[in-house]
C-alpha cells in the first residue's frame, strides 16, 4: 500500500493517505467548506537500544521543540511518531516492523499523522523500511539526525516519503539542541563512532569511525547542565577511553575526568563504555583521586575464552582483563564493576563457556548484561562456521544468568549495614507503589529502595541512609534516613522543569591538537 498523491485540498479515498501541502510544522489544515482551523502539532519519540540512542532522542526532541512541535501527552494521539532504532540484536528488525504494522490502522484513520524512523536500523535498512512499511513518511540515519524537522516538512509538502541516509557524519550531535529527560542527571557525548572491528558488532558500520569532541566543548556542555541544576553526568562514547585518538593524546580521557571533577556543583561523574584494550592506569588514578568520579565501572568482557576473544577481534585476553579489575579494586575497594557477556558465539565449546564462568567467578561483577549471540548480516561473525543450535545457547545462557544472579545477590548482601548516598530518582522500580518506598541510585550505581520516613524528598534530592537488606537485584534501606539534602535539581523536578540545552560547539572537531585541558595533578599530569 503506497501513499496516494493528491492535489491541495483533495482527499485520498479508500486506504490511501493524505498529506497536506500547506503550512509549517505548527499547522494542520482541516477543510470544511472554505474554513480552516489551526491546532498544535505534537510528537512522541520511542527509543530502542543503548544510552547513545537515548541521548540522540533528547537531541531529536530538542530539534522538534525548536521547530514548533510539542510533546504529546499520554492521553493524546501524537501527530508525529519518531522511532529511534537499534540494530545490535537480531530481534530489533522484528520489533520495529511489528510496531510499525500496529500503527498502520492509526495512519489510515488519521492520514495527517507522520511516522519517522531513524537510528542504527534505519542506517542499515535504508529504503527497505519504506518498501516494507509504505505508510512511513521519513527515514533518516545516524549521521543526519539534525535533518528530521526538514524531512518531515518535505514529506508533508511533497506528499511522499523522504529517505535520507548519509554515509558520513553531517554535524556532531552535540551541536544540536537537546530537550533533556531528567532534571538531575544528564548524558554528555564525548565521541561518536568506533574504530574497533569486533566481528560480532554492526555498530562501526552504522556509526562510522570515531570522532572526538574538543575537550572545551565537552566541559562547556557539562557546565551548562550544572548551571541548570544537574548533579550527575554520564560521559558517553562507543569507546570512551580511546578519547583523544584524533588529537594524539592517549591520556586525554583521564584528564577529562579530572577536569569534569573540578566543575563546582557537579557531584557525580560516570562514563560508559570503556574498552579493555585501551584502559590505562591514569584512568584508574583519575577515578580514585577525583571525588566526583563515581567508583563504578562498566567494562565489557564478552567472553572468558582467549580463543573466542581472538575470534571476536577483541584485542585483550582474560589475563589483561582480570589485571585491570585487580588494579581498580586495589585503588577503589568499594568499586562496583559491571560487564557485558555474549553466550553462544560461533564455535563456542563447553570449555570456552567454562572459561567465561571462571572469569565471572573471579571478577565478581556486581551485575552483568548477558546476551545470546545474535547473527547480524554484514558482520564477519555471521559468516563463521559452527553457528550453535539455539537449544545449546539457551542452556548455557541460563547457567550464566544463574551464576551471575547468585554473585549479584551475594555482593548485595555484603552491603547490609553500610551507609549509602542515594540520588533520588523516578521510575526506578515497581517496589515504589507496593511499599511506599522511594528509589534512587547509590554512588556505585546500585539501585536502592528506601523508606523516606518523615522526610519528603523529591527526585534530584540526596538522601543518606543505611542498607538493611540485600535483594538479588537491588538494595533496601528501611530505616529513617540519616540525612536529606534539598537540591536545585529537586526544586526543578518538583516544578516539572527539565534542562533544555542549546548546541555546544561548531560542528566536527577542528584539525590539530585542541587547547589543553586545565592543569591537573597525579598520573595524568606526567
Amino acid at each position: 500500500m503506497h501513499p496516494t498523491k493528491v492535489l491541495p485540498g483533495q482527499r485520498a479515498d479508500g486506504a490511501g493517505f493524505v498529506r497536506s501541502a500547506h503550512g509549517g510544522p505548527l499547522t494542520r489544515v482541516y477543510r470544511v467548506g472554505v474554513s480552516t482551523a489551526q491546532v498544535r502539532k505534537s510528537f512522541q519519540i520511542r527509543t530502542f537500544g543503548c544510552q547513545m540512542n537515548v541521548h540522540d532522542s533528547e537531541r531529536l526532541a530538542g530539534l522538534l521543540e525548536d521547530a514548533g512541535y510539542e510533546r504529546a501527552t499520554e492521553a493524546e494521539q501524537p501527530d508525529v511518531v519518531v522511532f529511534n532504532t537499534c540494530a545490535v540484536r537480531e530481534n530489533a528488525d522484528n520489533k520495529l516492523y511489528g510496531t510499525l504494522g500496529h500503527l498502520a490502522p492509526q495512519k489510515t484513520a488519521n492520514p495527517g499523522m507522520q511516522i519517522a524512523v531513524g537510528g542504527c536500523l534505519a542506517q542499515k535498512d535504508r529504503s527497505e523500511i519504506v518498501r516494507r512499511a509504505p505508510w512511513v513518511d521519513v527515514v533518516f540515519g545516524t549521521h543526519n539526525i539534525g535533518s528530521l524537522p526538514v524531512l518531515l516538512e518535505r514529506a508533508r509538502h511533497n506528499s511522499e516519503a523522504q529517505v535520507e541516509i548519509l554515509d558520513a557524519l553531517e554535524t556532531f550531535p552535540s551541536s544540536l539542541p537537546a530537550a533533556r529527560d531528567s532534571a538531575y542527571s544528564g548524558w554528555v557525548s564525548i565521541s561518536v563512532g568506533c574504530n574497533n572491528t569486533c566481528t560480532f558488532c554492526i555498530v562501526p558500520s552504522l556509526r562510522g569511525k570515531e570522532k572526538d569532541r574538543r575537550p572545551g566543548d565537552v566541559l562547556a556542555e557539562v557546565q551548562t547542565l550544572v548551571d541548570e541544576g544537574v548533579l550527575e553526568v554520564t560521559l558517553l562514547g562507543q569507546n570512551v577511553n580511546s578519547y583523544g585518538v584524533e588529537f594524539g593524546d592517549r591520556l586525554a580521557f583521564g584528564k577529562l575526568l579530572r577536569a569534569c571533577g573540578g566543575i563546582d556543583g557537579l557531584e557525580r561523574v560516570r562514563f560508559t563504555s570503556p574498552h579493555p584494550k585501551d584502559f590505562t592506569d591514569d584512568v584508574i588514578a583519575a577515578m580514585a583521586e577525583t571525588p566526583a568520579v563515581c567508583h563504578s565501572l562498566h567494562m565489557p568482557l564478552q567472553s572468558g575464552s582467549d580463543r573466542l576473544l581472538k575470534a571476536m577481534r577483541r584485542s585483550y585476553r582474560t589475563e589483561k582483563y582480570l589485571g585491570i579489575i585487580e588494579k581498580v579494586r586495589a585503588a577503589m575497594p568499594d568499586a562496583a564493576i559491571t560487564t557485558d557477556i555474549i553466550v553462544g558465539f560461533p564455535g563456542e565449546t563447553e570449555e570456552d563457556f567454562q572459561g567465561t564462568l571462571d572469569v565471572v567467578r573471579q571478577a565478581r561483577f556486581s551485575s552483568a548484561f548477558t546476551f545470546q549471540y545474535s547473527k547480524r548480516p554484514g558482520t564477519p561473525a555471521a559468516e563463521l562456521p559452527d553457528q550453535l543450535p539455539k537449544a545449546v545457547v539457551q542452556e548455557r545462557f541460563e547457567r550464566l544468568v544463574a551464576l551471575q544472579n547468585e554473585m549479584t545477590h551475594s555482593l548485595n548482601i555484603e552491603q547490609v549495614g553500610r551507609t549509602v548516598e542515594v540520588l533520588v530518582a523516578t521510575g526506578e522500580g515497581k517496589r515504589d507503589a507496593e511499599t511506599h518506598r522511594m528509589s534512587g541510585r547509590a554512588r556505585d550505581g546500585r539501585l536502592v529502595h528506601f523508606a523516606p520516613g518523615t522526610t519528603v524528598p523529591r527526585p534530584g534530592d540526596v538522601v543518606e541512609t543505611v542498607v538493611t537488606y540485600g535483594a538479588p537485584h537491588y538494595l533496601v534501606a528501611d530505616g529513617e534516613p540519616l540525612s536529606w539534602r534539598r537540591t536545585k535539581a529537586g526544586d526543578r523536578s518538583e516544578a516539572g522543569i527539565k534542562p533544555k540545552t542549546a548546541g555546544i560547539g561548531l560542528g566536527l572537531p577542528s584539525f590539530g591538537t585542541p587547547e589543553p585541558l586545565p592543569a591537573v595533578s597525579g598520573c595524568a599530569a606526567q
